[in-house]
C-alpha cells in the first residue's frame, strides 16, 4: 500500500508512551474481525415490493467482499408481524415472506461462502411476537398452566388486580405490563413486555424455554451460520420476585439507581444460559461465535460475559456513547482493553447501528444532539452535514486503528446521514406510537440504502416506493457515484480497511502517545502505526513519518501537509518512544 506523503520537517515521535494492551496472538477469526451489519428491510429490494429481501442481500454481497469485511451480521429476517421491524418473532425457524424463503437463505449462505464471508444472524431470546404459537397457547390457557409458564404472567395489584404487578416501564414508553382477557372472557392476569406490548417476555426460569432456544441455535447452525448476535442478552433473566425499580427503563445508571441493581438486567443465572449455548456452538467447531448486545456497566462487569466458556464478544456501548469527547474516549478504550484482557477476550468497537442516530449526523452538532434512541425531525435543530461527515470520517479512521473487532453499520461507508423528512404516517418505530410522537424513534437511521444514483429509488428497488423515503441528498452519496471518486467516503473506507488488514492492526497493541494526547487531540501507537486525531479548532503539527492514510484524503486542503486539519485523523508509520 503506497503512502500519501513523507513528513520530514517535523519532530520525530518522542516522549512517553503508556502501554495498555499487548499484541494478540490467540486463535479466533473474530478477535480482529470487521463485521458489517445488514438491516434487511433497508439493504436492497430485488422483488420490487418496497422492502429489502434476502435475494437483494445475495445480489450485493460482492460489494461487501470488495469492501474487505470478514463477516456479515443480519438483523432479523424471521417470520414476524413486523410490529418492531422483525424483533417481534413469530417463528424462529422460518423466513418471513417479505424477505423470501429458507431456500433464498441457503442461496445467500452459499454465495457468502463463495466470497469468503461469514454470516452471523440475530437471535431474539428475550421476547417473541404475541402471534407466536406459544403465546397464543398461553392466552387460551388458564393461570398456572404450563402454557402460561412459558412467559411471565402475574396477577395484578390493587383492588381486583386492576393495577400492574409492579412499576416497571417499557423501553418504548408506558408500562411494561399488559392485562389479558382470560378464556372465560373476564379480566385476567398481566404479562410482562420490556419492549412493545406485542412482544411478551419469555420466562427463562422455565427449562422448556431453554430447550426451545437450544433447538433454534442448532437449526441455524445446521444451515451454515457462523454465529449469533444475541439481542438484549442482559435481559433474559429477571430478579426473583420482580422487585420494584425506580431507575431508567433501559437499566442505565441514574442518581440513586446504579445500573447493576436493575432487577430486569444482568442477573447471575444468565451465565449458565450462555455456557450451555457455548457448548452447543463449540460442538460445531471453534469458529462459531456468540456476540452479546448487552448494555451492562461498569466494563469489568461486562467482561464477565466474555469469559472463555461464555460469549466470544460483547458490544461496547460505552465506546459508542463516548462521542468525540477525547477524555471519555481515552478512558473507555483504556478500561475496555484492561477489563477484557483480564479474561482473555478482545474488545469490540462500534459507532453506529440500527438503534441510534448515524454518527455522521450525531457528529454534526457542536452542542447537544439527539437523545439516545430518538431520531431527528424537521422541526429539530439540524446537524451541519459537512461537519458531521468530516468528523464521521475522522472517528471511523480512529476506531479502525484500534486492536480488536469492529462492527460497521450498513451505509456508514457511504457517510450516510439520518433520514430526517419522514412523514408521520410513514413512521414505523413503535417508540413513536407509544409516546404519542414525543419520541421520533429510530426510523431515521433505518432509511434504505442508495446504490445507483440515476436509477429509480436510487437503485434500492425498481418497484413500489421504499418502506421509508430516501432523502434527495442520497443521490450524491449513492455507491456508484462514490465508487468513481478516489476522494469519496467509500474510497476512504476501502483504503483504511485494506490497510487495517495489511498492517495487522486488529491483532496489534495500544500505547497512548502522551505528547499528542490533550483536551483536543488523541493519539495511540499500534505497533509502528501512529493513529492521531485532531479535534482542536486549529491545525495540529504531526510527527515525522510516513502518512499512510488521512480521513480528509491525500489532499487535506492544507497548504502545509505536515499539519492535521481540525476534525481530521491520520495513520502514520513512525518510530517508537519510551514506554511508561
Amino acid at each position: 500500500m503506497s503512502v500519501d506523503s513523507m513528513i520530514t520537517n517535523a519532530a520525530p515521535l518522542a516522549g512517553p508512551l503508556t502501554l495498555i494492551h499487548d499484541a494478540d496472538n490467540a486463535p479466533g477469526w473474530w478477535r480482529s474481525a470487521v463485521i458489517y451489519q445488514v438491516y434487511p428491510r433497508s439493504f436492497r429490494d430485488l422483488n420490487g415490493d418496497g422492502i429489502g429481501d434476502l435475494a437483494g442481500i445475495t445480489a450485493e454481497l460482492p460489494q461487501l467482499a470488495e469492501l474487505d469485511v470478514d463477516a456479515v451480521w443480519l438483523s432479523p429476517f424471521y417470520e414476524s408481524p413486523q410490529r418492531d421491524a422483525g424483533y417481534d418473532v413469530s417463528d424462529y425457524c422460518d423466513v418471513d415472506p417479505i424477505f423470501g424463503t429458507l431456500g433464498d437463505f441457503d442461496v445467500m449462505i452459499a454465495e457468502a461462502n463463495r466470497l469468503g464471508l461469514r454470516v452471523i444472524v440475530d437471535l431474539v431470546p428475550n421476547h417473541c411476537s404475541d402471534q407466536h404459537v406459544a403465546f397464543q397457547a398461553a392466552l387460551a390457557s388458564p393461570a398456572g398452566s404450563p402454557e402460561r409458564d412459558m412467559f411471565i404472567f402475574r396477577d395484578g395489584a390493587g383492588p381486583e388486580g386492576h393495577e400492574p404487578p409492579n412499576n416497571w416501564q417499557s423501553h418504548f414508553g408506558g408500562p411494561a405490563w399488559t392485562r389479558v382477557t382470560g378464556p372465560d372472557g373476564q379480566p385476567d392476569q398481566w404479562y410482562l413486555h420490556l419492549f412493545d406490548s406485542s412482544q411478551p417476555d419469555f420466562n427463562w426460569d422455565n427449562p422448556a424455554v431453554h430447550a426451545e432456544f437450544e433447538r433454534v441455535l442448532r437449526f441455524w447452525l445446521d444451515r451454515g451460520v457462523s454465529g449469533f448476535r444475541v439481542d438484549v442478552a442482559h435481559a433474559l433473566v429477571k430478579a426473583p420476585g420482580l422487585p420494584a425499580w425506580g431507575g431508567r427503563a433501559d437499566g442505565g445508571s441514574s442518581d440513586g439507581f446504579p445500573g447493576h441493581e436493575a432487577p430486569m438486567f444482568g442477573q447471575p443465572a444468565l451465565h449458565d444460559i450462555f455456557r450451555a449455548w457455548r457448548l452447543i456452538l463449540d460442538g460445531y467447531g471453534p469458529d462459531r461465535i456468540l456476540c452479546a448486545e448487552a448494555n451492562v456497566d461498569p466494563l469489568p462487569r461486562l467482561a464477565d460475559w466474555v469469559r472463555s466458556d461464555e460469549m466470544h464478544q460483547a458490544f461496547n456501548f460505552p465506546y459508542l456513547h463516548a462521542g468525540l469527547d477525547v477524555y471519555r474516549m481515552r478512558s473507555v478504550i483504556t478500561d475496555s482493553l484492561t477489563a477484557l484482557d483480564a479474561v482473555g477476550a478482545t474488545s469490540t468497537w462500534v459507532l453506529s447501528n440500527h438503534d441510534v442516530v448515524r454518527h455522521s449526523s450525531r457528529f454534526g452538532y457542536n452542542g447537544s444532539g439527539p437523545r439516545d434512541g430518538d431520531g431527528i425531525g424537521a422541526a429539530d435543530p439540524q446537524p451541519d452535514t459537512d461537519l458531521g461527515r468530516r468528523r464521521a470520517a475522522a472517528a471511523s479512521l480512529f476506531m479502525l486503528g484500534l486492536p480488536g473487532a469492529a462492527y460497521l453499520y450498513q451505509g456508514e461507508e457511504l457517510g450516510l446521514p439520518d433520514g430526517i423528512d419522514i412523514p408521520e404516517h410513514l413512521r414505523q418505530d413503535p417508540t413513536f406510537a407509544r409516546t404519542g410522537g414525543a419520541r421520533l424513534g429510530r426510523d431515521g437511521c433505518r432509511v434504505p440504502l442508495p446504490w445507483r444514483s440515476t436509477e429509480r429509488h436510487l437503485g434500492f428497488g425498481s418497484g413500489q416506493d421504499p418502506w421509508l423515503p430516501l432523502p434527495a441528498s442520497f443521490a450524491d452519496l449513492a455507491r456508484d457515484a462514490q465508487a468513481a471518486s478516489p476522494s469519496s467516503h467509500l474510497s476512504l473506507y476501502r483504503n483504511m480497511l485494506a490497510l487495517r488488514r495489511e498492517l495487522g492492526l486488529g491483532r496489534g497493541s495500544l500505547a497512548w502517545a502522551e505528547d499528542w494526547c490533550s483536551g483536543s487531540s488523541l493519539a495511540y501507537l499500534n505497533g509502528d502505526t501512529l493513529v492521531l486525531m485532531n479535534l482542536n479548532h486549529e491545525p495540529l503539527e504531526m510527527p515525522a513519518g510516513s502518512v499512510l492514510v488521512r480521513s480528509a484524503g491525500s489532499d487535506s486542503g492544507s497548504d502545509a501537509p505536515h499539519f492535521l486539519a481540525s476534525g481530521e485523523t491520520a495513520w502514520l508509520r513512525v518510530g517508537g518512544g519510551d514506554a511508561a
